[in-house]
């Protein structure tokens, strides 16, 4: 890879693998979802090394990294993971959400088979009533 000497933050998000295509970056970038130091920015925004960068893909999505290669094009995922690197409370916070997460879904019990008729036409009444 031949390190570029700028580098568009829309870009790097995509070449990072933190999004699929540039129109999922530029959308997250005019949302607020992504900030550079701390701060809002524009999709062109150039990059430095060493930006913080907090992603925010969604609740249980959250990363702070720190940019350590500037590239454009979009690697195979072990290069990508060596762009950035990540914060250890960044870390600490995804990991402790995934073990609620996992305790959340140990609580739900699901249907061991589908509805037979008769249920069915019950939870149909109920669904009326309501």
């Amino acid at each position: 890879m031949q390190e570029s000497p700028h580098c568009r933050i829309d870009q790097w998000l995509v070449a990072a693998r933190f999004f699929k295509t540039r129109q999922l970056a530029v959308s997250a970038i005019k949302n607020g979802r992504i900030l550079v130091a701390g701060a809002r920015c524009k999709p062109a925004r150039l990059l430095q090394i060493g930006d913080i960068i907090d992603i925010h893909k969604s609740p249980t999505q959250e990363y702070t990294v720190r940019v350590l290669v500037l590239e454009t094009r979009r690697p195979a995922a072990k290069i990508a993971a060596t762009f950035y690197e990540e914060s250890v409370e960044s870390q600490a916070k995804r990991e402790k959400l995934a073990a609620l997460q996992q305790q959340a879904r140990a609580l739900v019990e699901y249907p061991q088979q589908r509805p037979d008729k008769r249920e069915r036409r019950q939870l149909r009444d109920i669904h009326r009533q309501s």
